[in-house]
């Protein structure tokens, strides 16, 4: 599928990369896929790029269903599992997860009296103005809420320090050739 042109089945809901705006490819639509990492897909299309979730590309033929692969996080703590779950969110333009492109500060779990846990992340983008952040931050919820033992999650978008290069993992300056 990757680096390979496609053919829409179905209409397709997406976003658009940069902007952020959400748009429908219709059915029948051309596209390009670029990146398959973690939930999402970025694709070429008619529109500019594009990142579409894998549910969705799934529904309109893009890419075969995918088989339920569970993977056991038992042994891990509830915060090791919220960063796990960040570190499966990609930037739709840079191959790299947000947590290794240092993009989220910090995490912090609270237990709550009545049961559960509530999960502070503080992250911020490799540019304030990034139409993508809404989106960025929605998928951190969305994957840190589906938790087992996460009651509610705030995501705050902070900006000091701000980004730079050198908030990245070494494995992500080296899979970007920058080392």
């Amino acid at each position: 599928m990757l680096n390979q042109e496609v053919i829409t089945e179905a209409e397709v809901a997406a976003i658009q990369i940069p902007a952020g705006n959400a748009v429908i490819l219709p059915e029948g639509s051309r596209i390009y896929i670029t990146q398959m990492l973690g939930n999402t897909i970025t694709a070429a299309s008619d529109l500019g790029l594009v990142r579409i979730t894998r549910q969705e590309a799934a529904r309109a033929g893009i890419i075969p269903p995918e088989e339920s692969a569970e993977c056991s996080d038992e042994n891990l703590t509830l915060e090791e599992r919220v960063w796990k779950a960040l570190g499966n969110i990609y930037d739709p333009e840079i191959p790299v997860d947000i947590v290794n492109l240092g993009l989220v500060y910090g995490v912090e779990v609270i237990p709550q009296q009545d049961g559960g846990s509530h999960v502070n992340v503080q992250m911020t983008l490799t540019a304030p103005g990034c139409g993508m952040g809404p989106h960025l931050m929605a998928e951190a919820e969305m994957n840190i809420a589906a938790l087992d033992g996460v009651k509610s999650v705030d995501v705050e978008f902070v900006w000091d320090p701000p980004w730079n290069q050198d908030m990245m993992s070494e494995e992500a300056r080296m899979e970007l050739g920058l080392i």
